[in-house]
């Protein structure tokens, strides 16, 4: 440590540093004037120190957040002034000398650990303000300490990490590509990886076992709470020779120990976690990414209510959900119910309750002849106080409108357990999904991914009945990551692209690379790759994945601290035969 500066940092000293001189160096967070006793909070990243000057004339021109130089003796704090909220706040530097190091302007766009809340555009127009802050320090400091955790997860487990390039050729991969204009290409283009897709099975071709990165992928994508917009990090890797419980075994030990590592003292499930199929978790969850904190479970009641003549019900699917309890809730919550469903599309919310008498009430009993209300009863296990919530809609939005109802019910309930992380994974993904838009078969999940059936199913099978070794890690309803097992025979692979209206030609041009690789004798291979963001989000207790990242664009793909997108110059445009229409 350079002693000119600094002898300790200001998280550093302590009751064994008494008498000693030591110098500080860091931001003045705060100044108190007390009968000319002149108090300064110093801060640097490491902590902060209580600095203690009997003359302000030193300080003349020295306003907050202002780095200064502090030399002076340690000194033990009065009793009544100890600050047990400080790591140093048994001990202060009473200086003798105070030197500015670089003023700070003033006003200050914002206070740096101040109570009163700041508008996001703000923060990230003077991010480098925002991250002094303990708060942003503290997440930069966990996503260090995550991503080294990690790493040293894979290495032990026998991964070799390998860098893949960043400029690329364009892949659908279910998102707009980043596009880089070639300078010496005339009318080509780059593209930015959406993740590391070929070259991962690439490498596995190439003779490398197992393979991992902590990769940057780029898409050019609509923001949301858990996504960046523009660009994001993963836990990318792939293993050789391996089916899909290998990889899911993998996720376990990697996920289970880095969530009780810095989970804050949360439960976190131990491995083997749950596996569940994709139309088993639609059906229970309404959700492809269901919060198993929440105990409430969907039922289907299509073939129930399928002899009783209640017409918002026939023809339809119908789902029930029952709320323990509920029925002791005022009317306005039954209301609010009702509004909260009116307003993600559902035309009612139908319910029974059972009173504490053990009388059915509600709008839809009348309905029910008693040996159905019976029936009913016996099927929820129903209990006194008990309220059977009921959805139906068209066969594609009953099982997710169903989902939203259950997770506002977990939620107004006070149902979710906070205290702890729940895994699952969700398996036996479709292969293929019908475009509304397009009229015509897509790829539902990564098209990449190794049929169940093999040629078979592919040659044989209606494709919207085709099952895919495809795999989601999910954790307390946030996806994590997404996988599969990859298809590496080239006829299945034309044969599966042909299904989603790829010609051959279309094939060889985009793929062609990987497609020649796998004539030359490809393993079978399967991987996934876990979102470290999305990872810190949870980890830091963060309800924004901005929060726990150092430098990131706005909602709207901006990035407000250095003005991108940005305009560039006509040589510029001129150098990449770019004309602006």
């Amino acid at each position: 440590m350079n002693e000119q500066y600094r002898t300790h940092t200001c998280g550093a000293l302590r009751e064994e540093h008494i008498g000693q001189r030591a110098v500080l160096s860091g931001w003045a967070e705060t100044f108190r004037n007390h009968g000319g006793v002149i108090f300064i909070d110093l801060r640097d990243h490491y902590g902060v120190t209580q600095v203690v000057l009997h003359d302000d004339a030193p300080l003349k021109g020295i306003t907050r957040e202002t780095v200064i130089r502090a030399e002076g003796v340690v000194v033990a704090r009065g009793e009544d002034t100890v600050n047990p909220k400080l790591a140093t706040g048994r001990v202060e530097l009473h200086a003798d000398q105070i030197e500015a190091l670089s003023s700070a302007a003033a006003p200050l766009p914002f206070e740096v650990n101040g109570s009163d809340p700041v508008r996001e555009e703000i923060r990230l127009k003077y991010r480098y303000l925002d991250l002094r802050g303990k708060r942003m320090q503290d997440n930069l400091i966990l996503r260090a300490k995550v991503i080294e955790r990690l790493r040293d997860s894979m290495r032990g487990m026998g991964f070799l990490e390998v860098q893949t390039p960043i400029l690329t050729a364009s892949s659908p991969e279910g998102a707009r590509d980043y596009l880089v204009p070639s300078r010496k290409f005339k009318g080509r283009f780059y593209a930015l990886p959406q993740a590391p897709q070929q070259f991962k099975q690439l490498l596995m071709v190439s003779g490398v076992d197992r393979y991992f990165q902590v990769a940057p992928c780029f898409r050019d994508e609509d923001a949301r709470y858990d996504r960046s917009p523009g660009e994001f990090y993963q836990l990318d890797y792939e293993m050789a020779f391996a089916a899909q419980d290998d990889v899911l075994a993998v996720a376990e030990l990697a996920m289970a120990d880095v969530f009780n590592a810095f989970g804050q003292g949360k439960a976190v499930t131990a491995p083997p976690f749950r596996r569940i199929p994709y139309r088993e978790s639609m059906l229970r969850y309404g959700s492809d990414k269901p919060d198993l904190r929440n105990p409430l479970e969907i039922q289907d009641l299509s073939e129930f209510f399928a002899d009783v003549d209640f017409k918002p019900f026939q023809g339809r699917p119908v789902r029930g959900i029952n709320a323990p309890g509920c029925a002791k809730r005022p009317k306005s919550f039954f209301e609010n119910m009702l509004k909260f469903a009116e307003g993600i599309g559902m035309k009612g919310l139908g319910y029974i309750s059972m009173t504490e008498s053990g009388e059915l009430k509600g709008p839809i009993v009348k309905f029910l002849p008693p040996e159905k209300q019976k029936a009913l009863l016996a099927l929820f296990d129903m209990r006194n106080t008990d309220t059977v919530f009921f959805i139906s809609d068209r066969a594609k939005l009953a099982d997710k409108l169903a989902g939203q109802i259950r997770t506002a019910l977990g939620e107004r309930l006070g149902l979710i357990d906070d205290s702890r992380f729940e895994f699952c994974f969700i398996t036996d993904f479709p292969m293929y999904e019908y475009n509304e838009e397009t009229k015509k078969i897509d790829f539902s999940h990564n098209p990449f991914s190794m049929p169940q059936g093999g040629m078979d199913d592919l040659m044989s099978k209606d494709p919207l009945d085709i099952l895919a070794w495809q795999y989601d890690l999910v954790v307390n309803g946030v996806e994590l990551s997404s996988g599969a097992v990859r298809n590496h025979h080239p006829e299945i692979m034309a044969r599966a692209f042909e299904i989603a209206g790829y010609t051959r030609e279309e094939l060889e041009k985009r793929f062609g690379a990987m497609l020649q690789a796998f004539q030359y004798g490809a393993p079978p291979h399967a991987g996934m790759a876990p979102g470290i963001d999305r990872i810190l989000m949870l980890l830091a207790g963060e309800d924004n994945i901005r929060e726990v990242t150092a430098f990131p664009m706005n909602g709207s793909a901006q990035d407000l601290l250095l003005g991108a997108p940005s305009e560039v110059s006509e040589q510029q445009l001129r150098e990449a035969h770019i004309k602006i229409r």
